[in-house]
């Protein structure tokens, strides 16, 4: 195991990369090393490492974009600090010192005969944090592709090395379910020949790309690619053709999925590039085809968006909703909020959000979708919006909502 006292300490802050990338052997190794270097602060993305739930010492105070994956947990548990903000944010945030930025910890392919190595399969805000962190330590994994996208990381620039040869995290996933299917199909209605789409990872948006597998010349420009993605480049449907920009090729920042995903990602025409050009508005604002397709726990009757607390704990994340939500709202072609019509035992329309969190306001929400149909609230004033997000409501909270409009 390496000793990262060398590289630490009391008060030092430290961020590592997420999901399929994070740096396994390294945040371990800051677990088990912790209590005796001192205080620390950190900041991660998505995990699914249960050992930071279960074995989290005391002298670690983490923060997070959201709660995501493992770190649910520990947001009931009240031990994760959460950074209200849009993922565009981040790479200036890391640029202020305002993130945590002393020590980095990532998880790098093996280097090529240059010396060269890459950021595999999760470049997102990795990519802008190690411009502005000092000292950076690498898990150099056997089994990290390299991706293309980022500039190359000479082996020089990491102070230590830690050699792994392991799978990389796969992402849990269920079978969807028919409420989800039935959500796939309308949103597949929503969805053009030739338009670029941007969607997470997850069941849902799993159910929405098998939904799509009738369409043609569909592009990607997204946060996060899956194993349902390249099921749609093997059939021919992403092909990137009429893209704006990146024309031919997947944008995204990371790929979250199984094995048979990291190991074919370098034979697809995708690259993997930083939070500052995934979601930056300049960027985006050249998608003149850009449908942006997200999920959320909760809608209010005006049709604002909460996608990141449930009965009163934070579960969820600002992520790249709002920025991508924006830009397909008012430079883009359609902005689309896909949900079940029932959440936590109740209605996920409601006549108004909860404690008052937003995620993304109402001006930025062109459809809402569940899976009684397709509210279009776009040019819609706020009368028309109740009644159309009521029609598609789970009906046994229909007449409780219409009487909620007064």
């Amino acid at each position: 195991m390496i000793d990262l006292s060398p590289y630490l300490a009391p008060g030092s802050g430290v961020w590592w990369g997420q999901a399929s990338a994070e740096p396994t052997a390294l945040v371990h190794a800051l677990i088990d090393q912790a209590d005796r270097i001192g205080p620390i602060r950190a900041f991660c993305g998505l995990s699914w490492d249960s050992r930071l739930t279960t074995e989290l010492p005391a002298s670690i105070s983490l923060s997070s974009y959201g709660a995501l994956g493992s770190l649910r947990r520990l947001s009931r548990q009240g031990r994760l600090t959460v950074v209200p903000c849009s993922y565009s944010a981040l790479p200036k945030l890391f640029a202020e010192g305002a993130l945590p930025c002393d020590v980095g910890l990532v998880q790098v392919s093996p280097p090529d005969p240059d010396g060269y190595c890459t950021l595999g399969v999760g470049a997102d805000y990795t990519a802008d944090a190690i411009g502005h962190t000092p000292i950076l330590i690498a898990e150099v994994n056997q089994r990290m592709p390299a991706t293309r996208g980022t500039p190359r990381i000479p082996l020089s620039r990491f102070r230590a090395v830690v050699e792994t040869d392991r799978p990389l995290p796969e992402a849990p996933e269920r079978p969807p379910d028919d409420a989800q299917r039935a959500i796939g199909r309308l949103v597949a209605t929503l969805v053009e020949d030739g338009d670029t789409i941007q969607l997470g990872v997850g069941t849902l948006p799993s159910a929405i790309l098998q939904a799509l597998s009738g369409h043609a010349d569909l592009g990607v420009h997204s946060g996060m690619i899956s194993d349902a993605a390249l099921t749609l480049v093997d059939k021919g449907v992403i092909t990137g053709a009429r893209k704006e920009i990146d024309t031919g090729v997947i944008v995204t920042g990371a790929a979250l999925g199984s094995q048979q995903l990291y190991q074919r990602v370098t034979e697809l025409p995708v690259e993997f590039r930083a939070a500052s050009y995934t979601h930056a508005p300049q960027v985006l604002a050249q998608l003149r085809s850009l449908v942006a397709i997200n999920g959320a726990i909760e809608v209010d009757l005006s049709g604002q968006i909460g996608a990141e607390v449930r009965q009163g704990v934070y579960v969820g994340a600002v992520g790249g909703q709002a920025d991508f939500c924006r830009a397909a709202s008012t430079t883009g072609a359609r902005s689309i909020i896909a949900l079940r019509a029932r959440s936590a035992g109740g209605s996920a329309i409601k006549s108004a959000l909860p404690g008052g969190n937003v995620t993304t306001p109402r001006t930025d929400v062109g459809y809402v979708v569940t899976e009684y149909g397709i509210a279009r609230l776009r040019g819609a004033s706020f009368s028309q919006r109740a009644a159309r997000l009521i029609a598609i409501a789970a009906p046994e909270y229909r007449d409780e909502l219409t009487a909620a409009t007064g």
